[in-house]
């Protein structure tokens, strides 16, 4: 019986029998189609070519061209990878590998590898691509499935979750090797041309630290070596931008044991904090915000009236505990605080906007395995705001709010790129509101005529959002400040001002943090600018390096004409070459070095980080330009260059 509805990419629909599957649909509009077929994508959805389609849906199939087929071939490299171990090492078990944006990775237990083993690995992996094994599909009953499981506990642990309707369940089958899978895979071994081993790390089984600890082998497969090439190339370049390096060799922050998740920042990390907290301030400013402090424990009710218990605490992302038989937290949003701010008083239209920053600390329960460095924590810093506003203030705050936005990102020397992310599966409020919100997004968008892309079901669980994307030094993108548009909150915690007609409305938020997290900006920077900040971001901007010690007076009168900067003076007795050379480690912008000639003629020799030189300066000059570079935001060193 034909009773489900399939929409195609160009809008057309086709009528299908209910159980027809992806692969029929394919061959059913072209047998070129078909035969090039790996996939779908049903409803958003990755599915194998073998799922069935059950009710209306909208599809998209998958071929060798489709941007999605890299994921199915990553997927079979992940299997491939497991074959290779149990071939290598018979004892191991498998737990789950899924593929990841920019490769896969397999969990196993029983397994004692290093990296040194990696080569061996690959080398099995190749093989078996060499063997061009075909990868089949098999259905099993449950009790078929638990004999063939019987020696991967891992594996028998997670058959339920398999089981479909009928009690049966895929397995997926190369040569030898025998997974249990949904799939979606490439038809044979042979397809992957490009695979590499990564490197090993340590993960809870499911995620949750009461359970075994696994070894995960993180890899990568690619269409071509070519590609291979160039990721791994951005790979090695990214590993010398990493920040938790950098931050530890300039001694910026430091994240010990005793507090996972949450940033230690050392003094010199302090002072770049400290300079982005006073950037921020003056866009703040110029945006109208006032500066609020609200406290980051509070009984629990208070995200109940938000809405942000259900969203947060029920999903287990809130650090939450019961006291005198009440339920406390620790905030993992600033904006009830805020509401409470903005309701302590009767707001009249005429006040609108009215708008709340702060520096505020939040807490998110995030999983152990996926913590790391500054870019994942549980405790970070927004540089959070809300604007409570009217319905006929909404484009023209939103267009304010991504002015200071695009122009701060370009002062960081960052490209950026919007994008509009829309109502998510478990949003709370009526349909009307959030396609209302969608739409005044979307116009603020088209206003600026710049391109934009459209992620679908991304928003916050209360209204959809402007995500920004940077693209950093090396061509990595990462998604940082936002700027969101909310009608549900002011509802749920009863938010209101006296309209021109004497009677109660509903204000409409906006959240927006510039920068987003403090400490993933942070991250984001240090390899952005891999250590080497421009000079007014520099924890030291300038350091002086007398020739010997009977220049060090003359150091201090120079240190003395630059107290306004961050100015050291290199007191060790080394050679002028070693105090260059641990200058230059330092990633100080400037050094200035003053010996007997200087000292005479009342100059300075300047050097920078770059290795360029000029010797007879007037310290007043220098002064001058560290004055300009600093008040203009340079993002170059280039006092030695004009």
């Amino acid at each position: 019986m034909t009773d489900i509805t399939v929409e195609l990419p160009d809008g057309s629909t086709m009528d299908v029998d209910e159980g027809t599957t992806v692969e029929d649909i394919a061959y059913s509009i072209g047998e070129g189609l078909g035969n090039d077929c790996k996939a779908g994508i049903v409803s958003g959805d990755l599915v194998a070519k073998e799922h069935p389609i059950t009710t209306d849906c909208t599809l998209e199939i998958v071929t060798p061209s489709h941007e999605q087929y890299i994921d199915v071939l990553r997927h079979s490299a992940a299997h491939v990878l497991a074959q290779a171990i149990k071939r290598l090492y018979p004892d191991a078990e498998l737990g789950m590998g899924p593929w990841t944006d920019d490769g896969f990775y397999y969990d196993f237990d029983n397994l004692e590898i290093e990296e040194e083993d990696f080569e061996q690995i690959e080398d099995e992996m190749e093989t078996i691509i060499e063997e061009d094994l075909s990868i089949e599909r098999i259905e099993l009953t449950e009790d078929e499935a638990r004999e063939r499981l019987t020696d991967e506990p891992y594996k028998l642990e997670l058959l339920e979750d398999f089981l479909d309707e009928d009690k049966n369940v895929s397995f997926y089958q190369q040569g030898d090797f025998i997974d249990l899978c949904k799939g979606p895979h490439v038809d044979s071994t042979g397809e992957i041309e490009a695979v590499a081993l990564l490197e090993i790390a340590g993960a809870y089984w499911k995620g949750d630290e009461a359970n075994t600890m696994l070894e995960r082998i993180y890899a990568t497969a690619f269409t071509s070596q070519e590609e291979l090439d160039s990721f791994i190339e951005k790979r090695e370049a990214a590993k010398k931008r990493d920040h938790r390096r950098i931050g530890q060799q300039m001694d910026l922050f430091s994240i010990p044991e005793f507090a996972p998740g949450c940033v230690h920042f050392h003094p010199k990390g302090m002072t770049i904090r400290r300079e982005l907290e006073e950037y921020i301030r003056e866009k703040n400013r110029q945006l109208g915000y006032s500066e609020v402090w609200t406290p980051e424990l509070n009984k629990a009710e208070l995200w109940k009236k938000t809405g942000h218990y259900e969203a947060f605490k029920e999903d287990g992302e809130m650090f939450a505990w019961e006291q005198d038989d009440t339920e406390y937290g620790l905030k993992p949003m600033n904006c009830a605080n805020h509401s409470h701010i903005y309701q302590s008083d009767k707001r009249s239209y005429r006040e609108l906007p009215i708008k709340l920053s702060e520096f505020g600390t939040v807490y998110r329960n995030e999983q152990s395995g996926e913590l790391s460095g500054l870019m994942r924590v549980r405790g970070m810093t927004q540089d959070d705001g809300h604007a409570y506003i009217r319905d006929e203030q909404i484009e023209d705050e939103i267009n304010k709010h991504l002015d200071i936005i695009a122009q701060m990102y370009d002062d960081f020397g960052f490209d950026i790129t919007f994008k509009l992310e829309t109502k998510p599966s478990k949003a709370q409020g009526p349909d009307e509101l959030w396609d209302k919100a969608e739409e005044a997004l979307e116009n603020a968008l088209k206003d600026r005529e710049t391109e934009y892309e459209i992620n679908p079901e991304e928003g916050a669980f209360y209204g959809p959002k402007i995500g920004v994307m940077v693209e950093d030094a090396i061509g990595r993108e990462w998604q940082l400040g936002t700027v969101q548009l909310d009608f549900v909150i002011p509802r749920n915690y009863g938010l209101t001002y006296v309209g021109k007609d004497n009677e109660e409305h509903y204000p409409v938020m906006i959240h927006r943090a510039i920068l987003g997290s403090i400490d993933r900006f942070m991250g984001v920077m240090i390899e952005h600018f891999a250590g080497e900040f421009p000079v007014w971001l520099a924890p030291e901007q300038v350091r002086i390096l007398p020739v010997s010690d009977k220049h060090m007076e003359y150091a201090e009168q120079i240190k003395e004409q630059l107290s306004d900067y961050r100015v050291e003076i290199e007191d060790r007795s080394w050679t002028v070459g070693k105090k260059i050379q641990a200058t230059h480690d330092d990633n100080v912008p400037y050094m200035i070095i003053v010996g007997g000639d200087e000292e005479q003629a009342g100059t300075i020799a300047v050097r920078d980080r770059n290795e360029n030189e000029d010797r007879d300066i007037d310290p007043g000059t220098f002064e001058q330009y560290l004055e300009t570079a600093i008040d203009e935001k340079h993002l170059d060193l280039r006092f030695l260059q004009d």
